[in-house]
């Protein structure tokens, strides 16, 4: 863009503001943030790498993803309790006193110096006995009784050391549909994850296009001003001219030069409100506030808009611009949690029947003398059994739990109405939105054109003495506010094409559709982080059920 100066810097020529309202003028002219002085290169960024920068940056699809994640984890505990349960344990125990240490010998006199007559039942055989002796003698002890005394190698009253290596395997056989309900209600939570991520990505990407063409927005906004600045600058500088000459008078000259001073605030408030609305575009894709950018993606062109938006669209093979009610993510969301409720009223009702679970239980014993065991000295328990659990009386629990749970069912199937009926107006106001976007698009260029004709005609009479300042002040402030209105529905429209391309899986507008919306988004994100919640208890409940068959101890 050339743009003359003249020596003092603060007039610009008329080519320069030629040259500036045709950039404002041109259809598909780059929008860019003009680096300052000593500032790096501006990145070059398009719409569509903005939406996939911000896709890879952002917290709020961070937060879906480990939403997703824990909704699969859930899916597995549920559907883990149709498996058999394996556990094993090896524990170690240390005597130091004992009961049973009496048990190990009898009670001797140590005080006194008599000697100890022979034992009859374990006689001293000599050397040089006759066979006819040693068969007398043998025969003598097999008379007398077992000695007394306790191998602890082989039991475990009593022995210093002990351990216990065991493995329980249990199944759950029947459980009154208290497993099938809680994978219903996990299947249902993570198929209402993965909408609630598409859902962060739809959002995000409007998000997005928002900041992004409010960001060019603001770049056009800056070139008018800068353009209605030279503007007045020109005028001035003719008046100024024409004082000199004596055909204009000091009135004249001191309205131009007031009127170019009210000019340079609204520059520098455009120029602030442009940074501002960089300042969010750079949040939002986490990039540095002080990095410069040029912004390539045109404003003027929403078939190419409507092309990026739809390619970053978080489709399964529908239309992605599909406004069926019952295709909307929030009518999706309702319909799971309602699948989600009844899983665990089931779960609930569950309780009220028996369940029957099969185990079995095998352990090894070892009962060494020293700390260390020897592994092929041991004992051996293995048991195989069963059991039937029924709550014959719980005091109102169960019965409270399944009035609870068929509460929230019919609180999920209400709000599945409301859904649907908030979705089908949000369709029909993003609908008429586009609609009347596009309207004033097409009405606010042919304005445009006609006020920068009106204007041009205005300077040449001007400049013959034909038309008055006041004349063209009127043309000037009336192409200022064609340019800015194009600008501005040209943004809107592409803000509506884009929210109508994603409108599938965006949630309900709720700032569009008043409190009551607001209200009722609300409490349907504090229903699904209570329905988590709940399906957390429900399974750490059943958990104890499950692990049942755990091995124990031998003391």
């Amino acid at each position: 863009m050339n743009v003359d100066w003249t020596r003092d810097g603060s007039r610009w020529t008329r080519a320069g503001a030629t040259a500036l309202l045709l950039a404002v003028m041109l259809p598909g002219s780059a929008s860019a943030q003009l680096p300052t002085a000593g500032s790096s290169r501006p990145r070059a960024l398009s719409l569509d790498d903005a939406i996939r920068l911000a896709a890879q940056e952002s917290e709020a699809l961070q937060i879906a993803r480990a939403g997703l994640s824990r909704a699969s984890g859930q899916l597995k505990q549920a559907r883990s309790q149709y498996l058999p349960q394996v556990n094993s344990s090896l524990t170690y125990a240390r005597t130091l006193r004992s009961q049973f240490s009496a048990l190990a010998s009898s009670p001797s006199d140590s005080t006194s110096s008599a000697p100890k007559p022979q034992s009859v039942c374990a006689p001293s055989i000599p050397a040089n006995a006759t066979p006819a002796e040693r068969a007398a003698a043998i025969a003598q002890a097999s008379t007398c009784p077992a000695a007394q005394g306790i191998d602890f190698s082989k039991v475990g009253f009593g022995a210093r050391n002990a351990y216990t290596l065991g493995l329980s395997v249990s199944q759950s056989v029947y459980s009154g549909g208290r497993i099938s309900g809680q994978t219903e209600s996990s299947e249902a939570q993570h198929r209402s994850a993965e909408i609630e991520l598409v859902t962060q990505r739809a959002q995000l990407a409007l998000d997005v296009t928002q900041a992004y063409f409010d960001a060019v927005l603001a770049d056009r906004l800056v070139t008018i001003a800068d353009t209605t600045l030279a503007q007045t600058e020109e005028l001035l500088r003719q008046t100024r001219l024409a004082r000199q000459v004596g055909n204009q008078s000091e009135f004249e000259l001191l309205r131009a030069q007031v009127t170019r001073d009210n000019q340079r605030p609204v520059l520098i408030s455009r120029r602030g409100d442009r940074d501002v609305a960089y300042f969010r575009l750079k949040q939002l894709l986490n990039l540095s506030l002080d990095a410069p950018l040029t912004l390539s993606t045109p404003i003027d062109e929403p078939t190419t808009i409507t092309r990026v938006i739809t390619a970053n669209a978080g489709g399964d093979g529908r239309p992605a611009s599909d406004t069926t009610t019952d295709a909307r993510a929030p009518v999706r969301e309702s319909r799971e949690a309602v699948i989600a409720q009844e899983g665990l009223l089931k779960s609930a009702r569950a309780d009220l029947l028996p369940s029957l679970s099969l185990t079995t239980n095998y352990q090894r014993l070892f009962f060494p003398s020293n700390p260390l065991p020897s592994l092929n000295q041991y004992s051996e328990n293995w048991t195989v059994g069963g059991s039937i659990t029924w709550s014959l009386f719980s005091g109102g629990r169960v019965q409270g739990q399944v009035e609870v749970a068929q509460s929230n069912l019919d609180d999920a199937k209400a709000r599945l109405r409301q859904s649907r009926e908030l979705a089908q107006l949000d369709t029909r106001v993003a609908l008429n939105q586009l609609e009347s976007t596009e309207a004033s698009f097409a009405a606010s260029r042919g304005t445009a054109e006609q006020a920068q004709r009106a204007y041009s005609i205005d300077q040449l009479r001007y400049k013959e003495g034909i038309s008055t300042q006041t004349d063209l002040t009127q043309s000037r402030l009336l192409l200022e506010q064609a340019v800015a209105n194009q600008a501005q529905s040209a943004r809107d429209l592409a803000v509506a094409r884009a929210r109508v391309a994603l409108l599938r899986d965006l949630p309900v507008n709720a700032s569009a559709l008043g409190a009551s919306a607001q209200r009722a988004s609300a409490q349907q994100q504090q229903q699904q982080q209570q329905q988590s919640a709940q399906q957390q208890r429900t399974q750490s409940s059943a958990a104890g059920v499950t692990g049942a068959g755990t091995p124990g101890t031998t003391p």
